[in-house]
């Protein structure tokens, strides 16, 4: 018999496979209200674990210039996380401040979460298992990582903190 598990992803051989797509994660934003992902269906969405107290730091800058300059097809999403170097010690509140007042950062912040370990946020669970997203499997190294998720929900490729918001690496896709 079939574990409840079993039935919904189809597969006694892999339980652990899954038929959720990126749109169907769930997850919060700064201030504490739910972010539907599918809202951005037929955009493109890149995804960045950030940090206020990092060497990366002033990559908020260009995230805001790639976020206003794409607008129509990317929604740029920032994801506090605290798990490196704890350079992102503070609350919501704090965060929020702080990119705004520093970076003029409008785009959309999600909740501090984690992005590895056994309390990986599902969203970075997806975004690093090639058995989810379907395309490649990684590991989130430091601060600033970036995914870049295409209009349909699929993944595009990673890059590590070095690759610049504005690299070729990136807008070749825009």
């Amino acid at each position: 018999m079939k574990t409840a598990k079993e039935a919904k992803t189809g597969s006694k051989k892999n339980p652990t496979k899954s038929m959720t797509t990126i749109y169907d994660i769930p997850i919060y934003s700064l201030q504490g209200e739910p972010i539907e992902l599918s809202q951005f269906r037929g955009k493109k969405m890149l995804f960045v674990n950030v940090a206020s107290e990092c060497g990366f730091t002033n990559q908020y800058k260009d995230l805001q210039k790639l976020s206003d300059a794409y607008s129509d097809i990317l929604v740029v999403i920032g994801v506090p996380c605290n798990q490196f170097g704890q350079q992102e010690p503070g609350d919501s509140q704090q965060i929020q401040s702080f990119c705004e007042r520093n970076y003029g950062v409008t785009f959309l912040m999600t909740e501090k979460i984690k992005v590895k370990g056994s309390d990986q946020h599902p969203l970075y669970k997806w975004l690093t298992s090639k058995d989810l997203n379907g395309k490649k499997s990684s590991s989130v190294k430091w601060n600033f990582q970036k995914y870049l998720i295409d209009e349909n929900g699929n993944l595009i490729d990673y890059y590590f903190s070095i690759t610049k918001p504005l690299s070729t690496k990136i807008t070749k896709y825009l």
